[in-house]
């Protein structure tokens, strides 16, 4: 796995992935979780959930168990981000564990490297270093060039924050160079390194530029959280060239990624850098508001050196708000952290800022305490600059109060030799100047003293310093400016560079599609014609379409024997089937019928707004009809539809031309072979007996009850009047008794005849059906009858499973057709269902119902609330043996059966649409008289039968 993708590989991954199926996708899929971690996490979740749903269909083996592992460290990598420390290093650490114990280099490494970025987080800066110098070391001996470098640079930048010279010289000849030629992975972290190096020596306008760099280099490879630290430390850089402007700019580029990424470390960082520049500005205000939701947004991160650098501008804004208690608290805080992460230079700022505060609030011993403290430290550190301040707040703390100095001055005043001090350690750091507040200072001091003639020329010193400090803002600011100037320059040559290779590549792009197109479409075409079944015809139309051509609707009409109409056979819009439907060919209004009858492709431009958009459907905006034609015979007609406009040029009407060519082929050989099909016949017809005999048993076994309860009550009955036969002949009989019997000789008449009436009710219906079901006669039948009897017929194995089927077929709807095969096809439905739709033992619901369409037609629907097709047998349910029930009792020809008999003998169509743990629905359209009826009977046309096109109002272009 690559560490690092560019934004145009993602892309082509993406691509690659809409083009792929089944378990094929897993490893793209993969390797986009991966490289989206700091890109897009609302997409990665996406691919994630799929990966979730595949990864267990992958046998068991190395290659699932490293993707396992690579998901272990995705998960990691989310909770660093989203500064879940704890859960970030427990899952890490379990992730590394796992990879070790695999042996897998390249995922030991990228746990190792999650690791120590939770644990610089932590504040456990030892424990990072450790992890990146393993890591670095098994990446190089693993031949991993990329990672040992990235590894490298990340421990180096850890190096300059501690000590640049040693940081210089071990990796600033390789490192520290204008143009660097490294993948865009490592530049990221390269010229990070360099911008620090440089920031360090006070070079500023060149740490801008290498931070620019840095920033473009990540935003390339998708290192989010790299690139907000590189746009906030550009804004930095150009703050020390007093460019306040083009500091805020970059600092707010900064933030505006961090609140995208919603990442607390982030976010904090870039509200710190915002703050302390609106601090420098004097907007004390609005520098509050920013570093205290910045010190709240990475409480979690207390252990971090963001947090202190929080802290500490915190404490210095608060100086400056003259609010010297609450500075005090927070430089106190600050003290705690910087022993904890062991960095001297957050000590030295504590201390110096606590002096300051306990001088302001009175407290001027423990004032003094803190300032020498900080000046030891100082010392210690060699650092001249933290020196030079904690001898400014000595001076001052001597000023404000009468305190004795150091015992070595003498009668010298302590403030004055505090300032001397100061000046003679700015003397010796090279390049620095003195600042003019430095010397007004030591002025006013020398006023205090009555020494004019030295507070005089001190004086003249300050206003010195002070125009050579303008001088100098003036050359930082023009510093800054060429910077932007260069920076922007260079980013609009590579932009040109960029744009004349793609138009290069696009060249030759062009030139190999066309040759690559011509390959696909024979392929295409050997595949297509290929086909004998009507619908696998349809369906591979309809995958292919959709690899060459931008398409958000598909459908395919043929023409009925008639030739009168066109049927849509075959619609699917955005993934998901259209309803049946016709078409007349008179009709005027369809972009269809006019295809059909002219007989030639039309490009139609859409109106959203148009009143011929069908319910249901979307609002598309370019559509493609073409003609099925073998020789001048035609067969139907072929379209397309698009969201985008102008979606089919020329070169998409050629493609789309071929494919019909295709189509018309295999349909008229699907025809063809379907006359070959004998042996279906018979299996048809065996089912037919099979299943006449499971009717058989199953009115059998109802029968049972009502003739079973009669002849009980009538054996009783006899018994009875045998009784009463005999006290009548003994002259023994009561009245009371004869009274009795005659009672229970009327109630038993009545049970009997109801038991016999029932039974005979449920012999005429079997009948009824039987006939039907044995020999396919056409007659005409009322539908809400002939449906009553089909269920009655089941209810002997729909009552004990628990379920229960409602029937809403209006009264009146008068067939002449065939109810023996229509039968069939519901009978098929409900044991289907019963078998299949209820597989968790819960109770279910099944409905039957129908209605006239006003168009001599009628809609019947079957449907469930179980579980569900799955999307990937909904295509294949009526085919000839397929089940997922093979050696459980099932055969797969029940619903194949029931697709011939509506298609031929019944002359409809029918449909199917389900979802998963929501139920299925079988849909049928059935002429409510049979074609060999419909010579001698006229039945009227309705034009709101039509479906019409996904749009008929439409602009024509030839």
């Amino acid at each position: 796995m690559d560490m690092f993708a560019l934004t145009e590989d993602v892309e082509s991954l993406e691509q690659l992935l809409s083009g792929t199926e089944g378990l094929a996708r897993l490893d793209i899929l993969m390797r986009l979780a991966w490289f989206l971690c700091q890109r897009n996490q609302v997409r990665q979740q996406e691919i994630l959930h799929e990966i979730a749903q595949l990864l267990p269909q992958l046998a068991e083996s190395d290659l699932k168990q490293r993707y396992q592992l690579r998901l272990d460290i995705i998960d990691c990598h989310r909770a660093w981000l989203a500064s879940h420390l704890q859960e970030g290093q427990a899952l890490a650490d379990a992730a590394l564990a796992k990879a070790q114990q695999l042996n897998l280099p390249c995922e030991i490494c990228d746990a190792q490297f999650v690791l120590a970025q939770v644990m610089a987080d932590l504040g456990q800066l030892s424990a990072c270093f450790d992890l990146l110098l393993a890591a670095r070391d098994l990446a190089a001996s693993s031949g991993d060039v990329i990672r040992a470098e990235v590894f490298e640079l990340e421990y180096a930048c850890w190096m300059v924050m501690s000590d640049v010279a040693k940081a210089e010289q071990g990796w600033g000849a390789r490192y520290m160079v204008e143009h660097l030629e490294l993948p865009a992975g490592v530049l990221a972290v390269a010229r990070n390194f360099a911008a620090l190096v440089h920031f360090k020596h006070g070079n500023f306008g060149s740490s801008a530029t290498h931070f620019v760099y840095a920033y473009e280099a990540a935003i390339s490879v998708g290192s989010t959280r790299r690139a907000i630290l590189s746009a906030n430390n550009v804004g930095y850089s150009f703050a020390r060239l007093n460019d306040h402007q083009a500091a805020l700019e970059w600092k707010q580029r900064g933030l505006d990624l961090a609140r995208q990424s919603e990442w607390p470390a982030s976010i904090g960082a870039a509200l710190t850098q915002i703050a302390e520049t609106l601090r420098q500005l004097g907007q004390l205000p609005a520098a509050r508001e920013m570093i205290n939701e910045a010190v709240q947004v990475m409480s979690p991160l207390a252990n971090a050196r963001n947090y202190a650098i929080a802290l500490g501008t915190s404490a210095d804004l608060a100086l400056e708000e003259l609010d010297y208690s609450a500075a005090l608290a927070t430089f106190s805080v600050l003290e705690a952290r910087a022993a904890a992460l062991k960095h001297v230079d957050f000590k030295m700022d504590a201390l110096r800022g606590q002096a300051h505060a306990l001088s302001w609030i009175g407290e001027p011993m423990q004032a003094l305490q803190a300032g020498r403290a900080a000046l030891e430290l100082a010392q210690q550190q060699n650092d001249r600059y933290h020196e030079i301040e904690a001898l400014k707040v000595l001076a001052d703390i001597h000023s404000r109060h009468k305190l004795d100095g150091p015992s070595d001055i003498g009668s010298t005043s302590p403030t004055l030799y505090y300032l001397q001090l100061a000046l003679k350690v700015a003397a010796q750091i090279e390049g620095y100047s003195i600042p003019p507040e430095l010397l007004d200072a030591l002025a006013r001091e020398f006023y205090r003293l009555h020494l004019p003639v030295q507070a005089y020329n001190t004086s003249l010193q300050a206003i010195h310093a002070r125009e050579k400090r303008h001088s100098q803002q003036a050359t930082n600011r023009a510093i800054a400016m060429q910077v932007r100037y260069q920076t922007e320059r260079t980013r609009a040559e590579g932009a040109y560079h960029r744009q004349l290779a793609a138009a290069e590549a696009r060249r030759a792009a062009t030139l190999q599609e066309t040759s690559k197109t011509l390959e696909r479409l024979s392929a295409i075409g050997q595949e297509i014609t290929a086909q004998l079944d009507t619908r696998k015809v349809f369906q591979t139309l309809y995958r292919h379409v959709q690899g060459l051509l931008d398409v958000n609707g598909f459908a395919v009409y043929l023409a009925e024997p008639d030739g009168l109409a066109l049927a849509r056979s075959f619609g699917m819009e955005a993934g998901q089937p259209l309803p049946i439907g016709r078409v007349m060919l008179a009709n005027m209004d369809a972009t269809s019928a006019r295809c059909a009858r002219e007989k030639r492709d039309l490009v139609v431009a859409l109106d959203p707004q148009s009143p011929a958009q069908l319910p249901g459907t979307m609002q598309n905006r370019t559509a493609l009809f073409a003609p099925l034609m073998i020789g001048e015979r035609l067969l139907g007609v072929m379209a397309v539809q698009s969201l985008k406009d102008g979606a089919f040029a020329e070169r998409e009407r050629n493609l789309f031309r071929s494919l019909c060519a295709y189509g018309a082929i295999a349909l008229d050989n699907a025809h063809a072979y379907q006359q070959l099909q004998e042996t279906q016949t018979q299996l048809v017809e065996q089912e037919k007996l099979v299943a006449l005999g499971s009717l058989v048993a199953g009115v059998a076994h109802d029968l049972n009850t009502p003739l079973g309860n009669s002849l009980i009550i009538a054996s009783a009955l006899q018994l009875k009047t045998l009784a009463m036969d005999e006290k009548m002949q003994g002259q023994t009989m009561r009245a009371a008794e004869l009274q009795e019997y005659l009672s229970d000789a009327e109630e038993a008449s009545m049970l009997i005849v109801r038991g016999l009436r029932n039974a005979a009710e449920l012999v005429n219906s079997f009948k009824q059906v039987a006939v039907d079901r044995t020999a396919a006669h056409r007659r005409v039948f009322d539908l809400q009858q002939t449906c009553n009897e089909i269920i009655a017929t089941l209810m002997s194995q729909i009552r004990p499973t628990g379920h229960e089927i409602n029937l809403s077929v209006p009264a009146g709807i008068t067939m002449n057709s065939y109810p023996g095969p229509f039968g069939q096809v519901i009978s098929d439905f409900i044991s289907n269902a019963l078998v299949h739709a209820f597989e968790d033992g819960s109770k279910g619901r099944m409905r039957l119902s129908a209605k006239l369409d006003g168009a001599g037609h009628v809609i019947i629907e079957f449907s469930d609330n179980g579980c569900g097709i799955a999307p990937q047998n909904l295509s294949r349910i009526f085919d000839p043996f397929f089940t997922t029930k093979m050696g459980q009792g099932g055969n797969g020809l029940g619903l194949s059966i029931s697709y011939n008999i509506v298609t031929s003998l019944l002359q409809g169509r029918i449909s199917v649409v389900s979802t998963l743990g929501q139920g299925t629905v079988f849909t049928l359209d059935i002429p409510q008289i049979t074609k060999e009826q419909r010579k001698d009977l006229e039945v009227p046309e309705h034009s709101d039968y039509e479906v019409g096109d996904f749009h008929t109002s439409a602009t024509i272009h030839r």
